[in-house]
């Protein structure tokens, strides 16, 4: 699910944005919501935290609101970066600063210059794009965890304390799972490799049945590869 959320003061621009997304994606077998903002409320913010599923903004540089497009911009960017971004303005005089301090802006455009071509070419190319933001969520009384599947390299039952580790390219992470359960909220690129590890086969450089090891693509070796789940 694609979720495009506008945002402009004015109703007639956000519904122009509106149109050429339903005139790009309507009979296409993409899934997709259209969200619709005049100004920065708790909806907003609740949608720009949310990063369990993949979004495109289209935010208008110039509203005539308290929090303006900027303040937004920069927002988007505390809780969100994987998103896309969209910026639309009356004029090119912001350009520079929008780049300098919005990470990672997919593009600039004004509203009186090529508009339509070039927001439908931009929306093409973006929903087009292999976008993977899969996550393991997992929270309990103490805990609350978010953790893109692709920053998972394995992981682990610690046979001490019987609990699972869940190893990234940066840190561990230590959760009250089994195998089994945590294997269901996983995706296909995930394997049990031995009775008490699943590694992810994307972040696998090598295996080596034959002495019971793997090499996770940042050099580390593990010594959990077990003939038995070769065929998983």
């Amino acid at each position: 699910m694609i979720k495009f959320i506008l945002i402009d003061d004015e109703e007639k621009w956000l519904n122009e944005y509106e149109k050429i997304v339903n005139e790009l994606l309507f009979d296409s077998n993409k899934e997709y919501i259209v969200h619709k903002f005049k100004k920065y409320t708790n909806e907003l913010e609740l949608l720009i935290n949310d990063n369990s599923e993949s979004k495109i903004y289209i935010v208008d540089l110039q509203l005539d609101t308290k929090f303006t497009g900027m303040d937004i911009l920069r927002k988007i960017r505390e809780d969100d970066w994987d998103s896309e971004i969209i910026v639309v303005t009356n004029h090119d005089r912001m350009f520079e600063t929008v780049h300098k301090e919005i990470y990672k802006t997919f593009d600039f455009i004004e509203k009186f210059h090529d508009f339509e071509v070039r927001l439908k070419k931009d929306i093409k190319i973006i929903v087009n794009k292999k976008h993977d933001y899969g996550k393991f969520i997992y929270e309990n009384r103490k805990i609350s965890l978010q953790i893109y599947f692709k920053d998972i390299m394995y992981i682990y039952r610690d046979t001490v304390d019987r609990k699972l580790v869940i190893k990234t390219t940066n840190n561990e992470f230590i959760i009250n799972m089994s195998i089994n359960e945590i294997l269901k909220h996983l995706d296909k690129r995930f394997k049990q490799c031995h009775r008490s590890c699943i590694i992810n086969e994307e972040r696998v450089s090598k295996k080596n049945y034959v002495k019971g090891y793997f090499i996770t693509d940042n050099g580390e070796k593990v010594n959990m590869l077990s003939k038995n789940f070769k065929g998983e």
